[in-house]
C-alpha cells in the first residue's frame, strides 16, 4: 500500500509540473574556409541561425544568446617592465600555457545580465569567465579576473584586435531568428578556429550547439610559410642571398661616379 501511495504521489506531482520546453538550434557560418593573401585586411564573417522547437511545444516569447569564437591555442608570456636606475627592464613575467589566440564574446545584451555570476562562471561566458591557465611555478591554474598578469594580457590581446567582447554582437531578427557578426581582424592568427553558442532563457542555458571556421594563409604566403616550415635551412639560405643580391644591385643603381 505504501508503495502504491508513493508512486501516486510522484504521478500526480509530474502531472502538475506541467509540460517542459526543449529548444534546439540550427546555426550556420557565412563562410567556413578564410584565405589570407597579402591584400587581407580582415573580414567579417556572420553566423546566423533559428530557435526550434524540440518536441513540438511552443517556444518562449524571449532568448538570450551567447557566441564565444576561440582560435588556435597558443602559449604566450607576458612580461612586467620596472625602472631601475633609469633603464625599463623585465622584472617579472608569467606564461599563459594554451590559451586562446584568439578570443571574440558576442552576445545580445551583457552576459553579467544574461545569468547570474555563478552559471556564468561553470559555462565560461564572458572574457572574465574564460579559463587562461597560467604557469606559477611548478603549477598551471587559472587566477582571478583581477590578476595583474591576467588584466594586463587581456588588454595587450585587446589593443590588438585578438580579443574582444561584445554585448551589440548578436541581433534577434524575429523572436527564434538571430545573426552574429564574427569580426576577424587583419592580424587573425592562421588555423582552426571553434564557435559556441549558448541560448539561455531567464538565466538558464536551454540549448547549445556549435560550429567551426578555418583561417588559412593562400598563395604565395602559403608557399613561403610552407617553406620557411619543411625546409629551414634552404629557406635561410634562400632568403640571405636575396639580401645580398638586393643589396648589391641597390649599390650598382645608386653609384655615384
Amino acid at each position: 500500500m505504501t508503495i502504491r501511495m508513493l508512486l501516486s504521489a510522484l504521478l500526480l506531482l509530474a502531472c502538475a509540473s506541467g509540460p517542459t520546453r526543449a529548444e534546439r538550434m540550427v546555426v550556420s557560418i557565412s563562410n567556413h574556409q578564410v584565405s589570407v593573401l597579402s591584400n587581407f585586411v580582415g573580414e567579417n564573417l556572420v553566423l546566423f541561425g533559428t530557435v526550434e522547437s524540440d518536441d513540438g511545444k511552443p517556444l518562449r516569447s524571449s532568448y538570450d544568446l551567447v557566441v564565444t569564437v576561440v582560435g588556435p591555442r597558443e602559449t604566450m608570456r607576458a612580461r612586467r617592465k620596472q625602472r631601475v636606475l633609469g633603464i625599463w627592464v623585465n622584472v617579472d613575467s608569467r606564461e599563459f600555457v594554451r590559451v586562446p589566440s584568439y578570443l571574440a564574446v558576442l552576445s545580445n545584451r551583457p552576459v553579467a545580465q544574461i545569468a547570474n555570476a555563478d552559471t556564468l562562471r561553470e559555462l565560461q561566458v564572458g572574457i572574465d569567465n574564460f579559463l587562461l591557465p597560467q604557469r606559477i611555478g611548478p603549477d598551471i591554474g587559472d587566477t582571478a579576473p583581477d590578476n595583474p598578469f591576467r588584466v594586463a594580457f587581456v588588454r595587450l590581446e585587446t589593443d590588438n584586435g585578438l580579443y574582444r567582447e561584445s554585448d551589440d554582437g548578436v541581433t534577434f531578427l524575429t523572436p527564434t531568428v538571430f545573426r552574429a557578426a564574427i569580426p576577424l581582424p587583419a592580424n587573425a592568427p592562421t588555423g582552426s578556429y571553434g564557435v559556441d553558442v549558448k541560448l539561455f532563457a531567464e538565466g538558464t542555458l536551454v540549448a547549445h550547439a556549435g560550429s567551426a571556421l578555418q583561417v588559412t594563409k593562400a598563395g604565395v604566403e602559403q608557399y613561403l610559410a610552407d617553406a620557411a616550415r619543411d625546409h629551414g635551412l634552404l629557406y635561410g639560405i634562400a632568403t640571405m642571398l636575396m639580401a645580398l643580391l638586393t643589396g648589391w644591385i641597390a649599390s650598382v643603381v645608386f653609384r655615384k661616379d
